[in-house]
C-alpha cells in the first residue's frame, strides 16, 4: 500500500480548488503566524505578472488581515470571521479560515465568478480542515 503524506493531500486539495475555478492566480494555505503551509502553484514562485508577489508574502498578508478582521469583528460584536474579501482594480483576494490555526488565501483575476469561487473555497476549507486534523481517510 502506498503511503500518502499530509503535504501531498494539501497540495492536491489546492490543485483541485484552482483547477475547478476560472481566473485563479494562486492559492495558499497559511498558518495564523503567517507561514506558508502549502501553495498552488507549488513552491515560492511569483504569482503576479511582474513577479512581485510570492506565496510567503501572500501568507504573511493574509494572516495579518485575518488577525485584524477577528479583532474588528469581536470589538463590533459581529461574531467570528467566516470569510474575507479584498477587491482591487486588478484582482481579488479571498481569505477563508480553515481552523483556529490556518486559513486559505485565493488570488483571483478581476473577472472571476465570485459566487462560484466563494462556494468552492468553503468546500476546499472543509476538506483542508479534515486533512489538517488527520480525519480525512484516503
Amino acid at each position: 500500500m502506498a503511503q500518502v503524506y499530509r503535504m501531498d493531500l494539501l497540495q492536491n486539495a489546492l490543485a483541485s480548488l484552482c483547477d475547478s475555478l476560472e481566473g485563479v492566480r494562486a492559492a495558499v494555505i497559511v498558518s495564523i503566524e503567517g507561514f506558508v503551509v502549502a501553495s498552488y502553484p507549488p513552491g515560492d514562485e511569483s504569482f503576479a505578472e511582474g513577479g512581485s508577489t510570492s506565496s510567503s508574502q501572500v501568507a504573511a498578508m493574509a494572516a495579518t488581515l485575518v488577525a485584524l478582521a477577528e479583532r474588528t469583528l469581536a470589538r463590533l460584536e459581529q461574531g467570528g470571521i467566516e470569510r474575507m474579501l479584498v477587491e482591487g482594480r486588478d484582482g481579488i483576494m479571498i481569505v477563508i479560515p480553515v481552523s483556529d490555526s490556518a486559513a486559505i488565501a485565493v488570488l483571483l483575476e478581476k473577472g472571476a465568478k465570485l459566487g462560484v469561487a466563494l462556494h468552492a473555497g468553503q468546500f476546499a476549507a472543509q476538506r483542508i480542515r479534515h486533512i489538517l486534523e488527520g480525519s480525512l481517510v484516503v
